[in-house]
């Protein structure tokens, strides 16, 4: 089986369970460090499946590695080839399928709750989710559209557009790879970004973040199971 790519843009914003879970169901996959300065390929040819994960910048950055993922992601999905998105890398997805990326009302950082949308597409995707509330974890301050022909998974209070499908591919603006390790580096490294908004109801503290780590990060695993479950099946075998 040719592995699945996937893109990190920072370097403590890595693929954390989505990695492990690969490795569970026997997938092998690749890193791409474009922090790191690594060339996006030009066709997502010998590649299973493609994985975009977060990072500090926004979409909208002049970069030039931002229009070269737009246009892998186009390449792949043209050949049916699935991608998946988390946080910066959703974005990626809808600023690359023709949606647009903008600030979001508010900063969401820490763990929240999203409710899934209740439809045949969202029932296929969520299973026993669609309909009901899920615990994701998020570190976002901007936020996509919906792209043309998609479909809404989970909506937030504070985020409207929190999951989007569209055939195989699996756009997230939440993080539901997050590890402990993962959480606890996030908390250091942007602890002011994080302490400068907590007063709002979309935000936590550093502390209170970790300190719920063990009532949450169960509840969000079983989405992320659910979830990367129904995108392996879409693999190109």
């Amino acid at each position: 089986m040719q592995p699945v790519a996937i893109f990190r843009h920072s370097p403590t914003e890595g693929p954390g369970y989505f990695a492990i879970f690969l490795e569970q169901h026997g997938i092998p996959w690749q890193l791409i460090a474009i922090d790191e300065g690594a060339t996006v390929p030009s066709t997502a040819d010998g590649f299973s499946g493609l994985c975009f994960m977060g990072g500090p910048m926004s979409v909208n950055d002049p970069l030039h590695w931002i229009e070269q993922v737009c246009a892998l992601i186009r390449n792949a999905a043209a050949q049916n080839i699935p991608v998946i998105g988390h946080c910066l890398g959703g974005q990626l997805m809808s600023k690359a399928l023709g949606g647009q990326i903008t600030k979001n009302p508010v900063k969401e950082i820490g763990w929240g709750n999203v409710l899934g949308e209740d439809n045949t597409i969202a029932r296929d995707w969520l299973g026993d989710h669609a309909g009901k509330h899920g615990t994701v974890f998020q570190w976002h301050g901007e936020t996509f559209s919906i792209p043309a022909k998609a479909t809404r998974l989970f909506a937030g209070n504070h985020c409207a557009n929190q999951m989007f499908v569209l055939g195989p591919h699996l756009g997230m603006q939440c993080h539901v790879e997050m590890t402990p390790e993962m959480i606890g580096t996030w908390c250091e490294q942007w602890a002011d970004e994080a302490i400068a908004v907590a007063d709002q109801p979309s935000a936590q503290t550093p502390e209170v973040m970790q300190e719920q780590i063990g009532e949450r990060l169960p509840r969000m695993r079983q989405l992320s199971n659910q979830l990367y479950s129904v995108w392996i099946n879409g693999l190109q075998r």
